[in-house]
């Protein structure tokens, strides 16, 4: 093996083909890595991390890739991100108005995917179908369109009512969950919660949100060429060298013949890659 990039790892860039297409980001290179399918791959962590806002070295990452000062001041870094009905924008008390403005006041996706069975989700609208492959879903539709990120906030939290907004990452790094007829869970979905969907609608408007019934489902394929039986998680902190034959990419996990590493979680950490 030679080394073919150093530098600080950033989420895997994905584009939608069949199968998806991965590169692993490091530093200022891309590392393709679907032609490496079947071949060795090692990943060396050095123990630096570099804050990925500010460029300052940390101990620790926080919200995935920051100094804990950016950690506390960063509006992508605050809790409403997790729970965007939360969203306080309006309230005049964003850590960033600008950044809110860009990331959050704009039109937002509220989906049904397939991970590891049927689940809720949003993205902003320009991060389809990234953030499906993001979640390792075999089938995504767009079930509704809002215009916040607070509002997508709020439809999903009705939503929760009947169905999950989480991937259970184990089963989904086990395999193909099975096909769902979306389109269904969707009809069904919207006529049992069409009461409380009707009282958001009058409590915020309806121009501010859209069915989408014309919306078709996406089918994903992952490059994965053997699945785990037993899902070994892989930590470099650990043990800092991370190395094996590459099985698979899927959502933002590596599958090594050796275990499995989620990229993104370790984004900002300083590494060297070589295959």
């Amino acid at each position: 093996m030679r080394e073919v990039a150093q530098g600080c790892l950033e989420k895997m860039f994905s584009q939608l083909g069949n199968p998806v297409n991965y590169s692993l980001v490091v530093g200022d290179e891309r590392v393709e890595l679907n032609p490496l399918l079947g071949k060795s791959l090692q990943i060396k962590f050095s123990g630096k991390i570099v804050c990925s806002h500010c460029g300052r070295s940390t101990k620790k990452s926080f919200s995935q890739g920051f100094c804990f000062p950016c950690f506390k001041k960063l509006a992508r870094c605050d809790s409403c991100i997790m729970s965007p009905e939360k969203c306080h924008f309006f309230a005049g008390t964003c850590r960033e108005p600008e950044w809110g403005e860009t990331h959050c006041m704009v039109p937002h996706v509220v989906y049904l995917a397939n991970s590891s069975g049927v689940k809720v989700g949003i993205t902003r609208k320009t991060q389809t179908p990234t953030r499906w492959i993001d979640q390792g879903a075999t089938q995504a539709l767009p079930i509704m369109e809002v215009t916040t990120r607070r509002m997508s906030g709020l439809v999903e939290a009705v939503f929760r009512q009947s169905v999950t907004d989480r991937t259970n990452w184990r089963a989904m790094l086990k395999g193909d969950p099975e096909p769902l007829d979306l389109v269904a869970e969707r009809d069904r979905l919207l006529a049992e919660l069409e009461g409380a969907l009707e009282g958001l609608r009058c409590a915020e408007g309806a121009d501010n949100m859209e069915i989408l019934t014309s919306a078709e489902v996406v089918d994903i394929a992952f490059p994965v060429m053997q699945y785990p039986q037993k899902v070994v998680s892989l930590n470099p902190e650990k043990e800092p060298e991370v190395s094996g034959t590459l099985l698979g990419i899927k959502g933002q996990y590596l599958i090594l013949d050796t275990g499995c590493i989620n990229i993104r979680k370790f984004t900002s950490y300083e590494v060297s890659v070589a295959a």
